[in-house]
């Protein structure tokens, strides 16, 4: 029941949101989509679903996709990790802030989590959040080629401001 409170919590006001523009990635507009009969999917139905967009960079349909799955798995990482990524590339950092604090309370500070906090703080330009976070999560995974490959990118960012 606690968990169901705090997705009430994470997800109020998330349904809708126009930054107006198009996105990084492709065309698609900064916002998230709506998804027409929510009550005919399943969290696995949802979640495959919600895979497939972000794949194919349609993250205002991930998204929407995602928190529905939250919606039906309270306590599904992966739809936690879906939605703040989602949420990230749409430029949503209000809504992934959100999204990361409630992943925390399923998951705890895992790697995979100090990961993806790090690489929204990149798309945010915050480098020195981004890398405080990055080496937390190498902390945890030393071996992780994802961590180190996106502290690589942050080395990269910094010698081309310099």
């Amino acid at each position: 029941m606690a968990g169901a409170a705090v997705l009430a919590t994470l997800l109020a006001g998330c349904t809708s949101s126009n930054l107006g523009g198009f996105g990084t990635y492709g065309n698609n507009k900064l916002e998230v989509a709506e998804i027409t009969n929510p009550g005919s999917y399943t969290a696995e139905g949802a979640l495959a679903e919600a895979r497939a967009h972000f794949r194919n960079n349609d993250f205002g349909h991930s998204a929407a996709l995602y928190k529905r799955a939250a919606e039906l798995a309270p306590k599904s990482a992966e739809a936690y990790v879906g939605l703040s990524a989602s949420y990230d590339r749409l430029g949503r950092f209000d809504l992934s802030d959100r999204v990361y604090s409630a992943l925390y309370e399923i998951t705890g500070g895992t790697a995979q989590y100090y990961n993806n906090v790090g690489y929204s703080y990149m798309l945010r330009g915050n480098l020195t959040a981004a890398l405080t976070n990055f080496r937390k999560a190498q902390r945890l995974d030393p071996d992780n080629i994802v961590v180190a490959n996106n502290i690589q990118i942050l080395k990269d960012a910094a010698r081309t401001r310099a």
